[in-house]
């Protein structure tokens, strides 16, 4: 199984967009610091994920969120209240 995840820095209130093929050993990694891009936002909270079957699907759909402003906004307004936690 391969994720698509959104994690939330509880320090910053910033977003991070990643995918993975194990979730839960990736955001270990986000909050232990082993990750260059999110170490210094510590601590992290997961507050959305997607599955696919396919590696493909996924970072396609990562990229879909990371790269075109209609999409991730129509996934902000689909999860605008876990954003306010």
């Amino acid at each position: 199984m391969y994720y698509v995840y959104i994690i939330k820095s509880i320090k910053t209130k910033g977003i991070y967009i990643g995918s993975t093929n194990d979730l839960r050993r990736r955001f270990v990694e986000h909050n232990s610091g082993k990750s260059f891009s999110t170490k210094h936002k510590m601590p992290w909270k997961l507050i959305y994920y997607e599955a696919f079957l396919s590696e493909k699907d996924a970072r396609e759909r990562e990229r879909q969120l990371k790269n075109h402003g209609q999409a991730n906004g129509h996934l902000k307004k689909r999860i605008a209240n876990s954003l306010k936690i």
